[in-house]
């Protein structure tokens, strides 16, 4: 006989997607007022975003783009990097954070990951340092922060330049310090599967007065002064002068509009993220085969996403395969009761394209290879019910062999 449940036939059960986008008659109107005055490149409202997003953050300086991995790119060639520099990034994240160094004619150098946060393990860092070693991009992965203090003293050691992709990290503290404002530059993104978006977008964020002038001029083409700037300005007639290589990775003033509204909601989004976060903590205790979050002290986790490890016995290379299969027999049978799930990233080093250019192989990265095997993200977003969740945690257990 099955435990009492508030799931007590099929009729009852609903699609939960993994997340869904908070959206309401603010941002509607918001994203009519560009439209309306004519101006839907980057523009007024583009800049209104970049300052709210600098009172959230405390960053001095932000600059919004076309995305996360456009915010990167930019960030990166803002560094100088060059062909034959190598930079340290994760072996568990999403490709761009390597790809934005590869762009530059760069190498990727990965490296492993603790299992426990799913963050560049710090101790494993060091012995990856070349003379061609110009900098390190940790990753604060799922909104949980990397351990920063001893990837800033290993920077500091080394003379390196650190830039934090906090594509998942809006609304992560360590330390007291917002993502993104500890080392010379963060990256954020706004795609739909983050707390907040602008549907494609990014920001970086930096305290160095030089970085913030450079990457405005990056993001538009190189130009010495925007389109704003110039159609306000006297001699409107007369275009820009162009003194650097640049991109056109310009955020536009509809999706700048777009992200004022979400601005103006996220902090009720991120409380309620976190109390279904927590929620689910106290509601999946007692699964001993699935790993749940950490928060370590002196850490506030955004909870981009929900992401716990599968478990039922201690993973190793040796049974990881075996309890892949496991996972995804799992995830699949919570997918006919309408339950959405996902695996965490990916292995970056391990994506073909970096496996195949560098020879990389999964014992190199165990943990991260692990991570990629075995993680398991459930549905988490704002507006989730108290009998959303409850339907979610009893079918997770049900289904589990």
């Amino acid at each position: 006989m099955k435990a009492q449940s508030t799931i007590d036939t099929e009729a009852d059960v609903r699609k939960i997607p993994i997340t869904k986008t908070v959206f309401g008659p603010e941002e509607m109107a918001a994203v009519q007022k560009p439209l309306e005055s004519g101006w839907v490149v980057q523009g007024p409202f583009v800049k209104q975003f970049e300052e709210q997003f600098s009172a959230f953050t405390g960053a001095p300086y932000s600059i919004a783009t076309s995305s996360c991995t456009t915010a990167l790119h930019i960030a990166v060639a803002a560094l100088k990097l060059k062909p034959g520099d190598e930079v340290i990034v994760p072996a568990f994240t999403w490709v761009a954070t390597a790809n934005a160094v590869e762009y530059m004619g760069a190498k990727p150098v990965f490296c492993d990951i603790e299992l426990d946060t799913f963050n560049i393990d710090p101790n494993k860092i060091e012995e990856l340092i070349t003379p061609r070693t110009v900098g390190l991009m940790p990753v604060h992965l799922f909104g949980l922060c990397a351990d920063m203090a001893p990837v800033m003293e290993l920077a500091r050691e080394n003379n390196l330049w650190v830039v934090e992709d906090a594509a998942c990290a809006f609304g992560a503290w360590y330390q007291g310090q917002h993502a993104g404002t500890i080392g010379d530059a963060g990256c954020f993104s706004f795609h739909p599967r983050k707390s907040i978006t602008t549907g494609e977008g990014g920001m970086i964020t930096t305290a160095r007065a030089e970085l913030d002038t450079l990457s405005r001029s990056l993001r538009d083409h190189g130009a010495s002064r925007s389109d704003l700037a110039r159609h306000n300005g006297p001699a409107a007639f007369l275009l820009a002068d162009y003194n650097h290589l640049g991109y056109n990775f310009r955020l536009t003033d509809i999706q700048g509009a777009l992200g004022c509204a979400q601005m103006n909601r996220a902090e009720w989004i991120l409380q309620k993220r976190t109390e279904r976060a927590r929620d689910y903590d106290r509601m999946l205790g007692d699964v001993e085969w699935l790993a749940t979050p950490v928060v370590p002290e002196g850490y506030t986790h955004g909870y981009q996403a929900y992401v716990c490890l599968f478990r039922p016995e201690e993973p190793g290379l040796n049974n990881v395969e075996e309890l892949n299969r496991r996972r995804n027999e799992l995830m699949t049978r919570l997918e006919d009761k309408g339950i959405s799930t996902r695996q965490g990233t990916h292995a970056a080093a391990l994506v073909g394209y970096y496996s195949e250019k560098y020879g990389l192989r999964p014992e190199q990265f165990p943990s991260a290879y692990i991570a990629e095997q075995l993680s398991l993200t459930l549905p988490l977003y704002a507006q989730m019910t108290e009998d959303e969740q409850s339907q979610v945690c009893h079918m997770l257990k049900e289904e589990f062999v």
